[in-house]
């Protein structure tokens, strides 16, 4: 008798303690999640130089960091953009950049010179270059080659404002690469993985498509700045 009750203390005890592992498992799993679903880097991404929306003054920033070749970016800029610009950038209270990410080689190289160019030459007609460009993006085959001077040039013919002849001149002789190259640094400098990557003023998302989280990001920044 004495050892069916020992038996069932000990029963007893492993299952407390198991129950209790498998509770600790779970707070740590859920803290781990919490922690991970952005990082700080401590600072924010410098926009100096950068196509940006919305007014200056401004205290909430958004970065994007793209690649014109990115199915992903056109995705975001066709779903996420058009709300974040409406709902802030319009509004007011925050403003936009785009910085070029080359992840996909030499086509990614290539756009991000034209829309260098563009910005260094037509900056008003900027944004309109950069909607055009990822709207010719295939949806079938993305990677397949579709970022060529041709097709760059054919949506600049397309958009008033814009010298197609010194964009093509920029684009033979690479006179924006410095441009390309800083963006290419503050990559490396905010260690850049994936594109899209969206940072709201030092916080870097890691699920761009979060549009719950990037407004509760900005909601934070803008009460911090009251």
């Amino acid at each position: 008798m004495k050892s069916k009750n020992s038996s069932f203390k000990i029963a007893v005890i492993l299952t407390t303690v198991i129950l209790a592992i498998i509770a600790a498992l779970v707070v740590i799993n859920n803290l781990k999640s919490e922690t991970t679903n952005e990082s700080i880097p401590g600072k924010k991404p410098s926009i100096e130089g950068q196509p940006t929306l919305g007014k200056a003054d401004t205290p909430v920033s958004v970065v994007e960091f793209g690649d014109f070749k990115c199915p992903s970016c056109k995705a975001w800029g066709e779903t996420v953009f058009p709300k974040l610009v409406e709902d802030y950038v319009d509004t007011g209270k925050v403003k936009f950049s785009y910085i070029n990410a080359l992840f996909h080689g030499e086509e990614s190289k290539l756009g991000a010179v034209a829309a260098e160019s563009v910005f260094k030459n037509s900056p008003d007609s900027y944004w309109d270059f950069h909607k055009g460009l990822f709207k010719e993006q295939p949806s079938q085959n993305h990677d397949g080659l579709w970022i060529t001077q041709e097709k760059i040039l054919e949506v600049a013919n397309g958009i008033p404002g814009i010298d197609a002849d010194k964009l093509k001149s920029d684009i033979e002789q690479e006179l924006v690469m410095e441009e390309v190259n800083k963006d290419t640094e503050l990559v490396e400098e905010f260690k850049i993985e994936q594109t899209p990557s969206i940072v709201v003023n030092g916080t870097l998302l890691k699920d761009p498509f979060d549009y719950e989280k990037i407004k509760s990001l900005i909601e934070q920044e803008l009460e911090g700045n009251e």
